[in-house]
């Protein structure tokens, strides 16, 4: 079973669902439905000589659409009067090729819908449209998973059985492909390229400085993932990336972007955090990084944000502009218990010559850290120092 296929067609299969009439919690429960269903009788080799009944060689969108409707049916029915179920059976299309057509930025904009807070809808875009679990848009939003569980819960409560012929805004829309590239490029679920794909399809539609700016932070990172891994898919930190396999094409369309951008003098988050990534990228190498211009920009993002995580990677950057004891001085302003606090605190330590505490404090972040290559990373770096003092 191609779980690729799956999430590639699901939001396309949920809007032809909600221009077909059904209200977006109903199609969202009939398009998972439909998953299950798919889980259950597609065959783990989707080749032609694969002989499991109810693979759709030909038209496996198609599929979906025609199961989830009925899904959504047998819903409507449950609650509906005999008349209405009746007519909703007519309605029931028949089965064939769906329309070819990408529904997913429209869902993006749907799921930001006015009725709801902006986090709200954040919350709803990622879960119902970005396939992230409840669990990683939780770590993104530093809040506990029942609390996002709950958020959820209630914005799907919110818009059900809203019209939604009013779109929400831009910001929003930002705001949702920019987590969704983000737990794409380091989480469990690769959708890096997904949220490149629609934000430069924003950008071709809008004319928004911030769409720019986003564009461009995401091309500037995503520049850097060949050389982000090692073979053995243990993470590398930035300093010791192989600066050969980043891709040039990639920074160089970022760069562009974000120059004219900037141009328009009108500055958002997004165009200072792709001047701190197109930073990194000029640096022939880590030492040659211009580490007061980064704390500048990262003083100009936490002027526009007011974001913690913000102030925990300028304590980094001024660690590096200005020596270990000023970052660790400007980790000592921060909340402990903001994730990777520990480890940067380990990383200024160990700067400081520290080695023991910064030990200590390794190990104690590789407890914490929320996925396997984090935490095998940071164990490394504990083992390491410690093999250092012991010599």
């Amino acid at each position: 079973m191609n779980e690729a296929l799956l999430r590639s067609l699901t939001p396309s299969v949920l809007g032809i669902l909600v221009r077909r009439g059904a209200d977006f919690a109903a199609a969202e429960d009939a398009v998972q439905d439909a998953l299950v269903e798919a889980v259950r009788v597609w065959p783990a080799d989707p080749s032609p000589s694969s002989s499991s009944r109810g693979y759709p060689m030909r038209d496996p969108k198609g599929w979906l659409v025609t199961v989830a409707w009925r899904k959504f049916l047998d819903q409507t029915r449950a609650d509906a009067s005999r008349r209405r179920r009746e007519d909703l059976v007519d309605e029931e299309p028949a089965p064939g090729a769906a329309p070819a057509s990408d529904d997913t930025l429209q869902l993006y904009f749907l799921c930001a819908h006015p009725s709801l807070t902006p986090s709200s809808a954040v919350a709803l875009t990622l879960r119902a449209v970005g396939g992230l679990t409840t669990r990683q848009i939780a770590q993104a939003y530093l809040v506990p998973e029942a609390t996002m569980a709950q958020r959820i819960s209630r914005a799907k409560r919110t818009v059900s059985g809203v019209r939604f012929d009013r779109p929400g805004d831009v910001a929003t829309v930002l705001r949702v492909l920019y987590l969704v590239f983000n737990e794409g490029y380091s989480g469990d679920v690769d959708l890096a390229a997904e949220a490149i794909r629609l934000t430069r399809q924003l950008a071709a539609a809008i004319d928004h400085p911030e769409v720019a700016g986003l564009l461009a932070l995401m091309l500037l990172h995503h520049a850097r993932r060949a050389a982000r891994t090692a073979p053995d898919g243990s993470l590398v930190p930035l300093a010791e990336q192989d600066r050969g396999r980043w891709d040039t094409g990639a920074i160089a369309e970022g760069v562009g972007i974000l120059q004219a951008a900037l141009a328009r003098d009108r500055l958002g988050e997004f165009q200072a955090q792709a001047a701190i990534a197109a930073l990194h990228a000029d640096a022939p190498t880590a030492e040659e990084t211009d580490w007061v211009q980064i704390v500048e920009w990262y003083d100009e993002l936490a002027r526009l944000t007011d974001n913690p995580v913000v102030r925990l990677n300028r304590a980094v950057a001024v660690g590096e502009a200005d020596g270990p004891r000023a970052g660790l001085a400007a980790l000592a302003r921060l909340d402990d218990s903001l994730p990777r606090h520990t480890a940067v605190a380990a990383y200024l330590h160990e700067r400081d010559g520290d080695l023991a505490t910064a030990a200590r404090l390794y190990a104690e972040a590789a407890h914490k850290a929320p996925d396997l290559a984090e935490r095998g990373h940071l164990t490394r770096q504990a083992a390491r120092l410690n093999a250092r003092r012991s010599h």
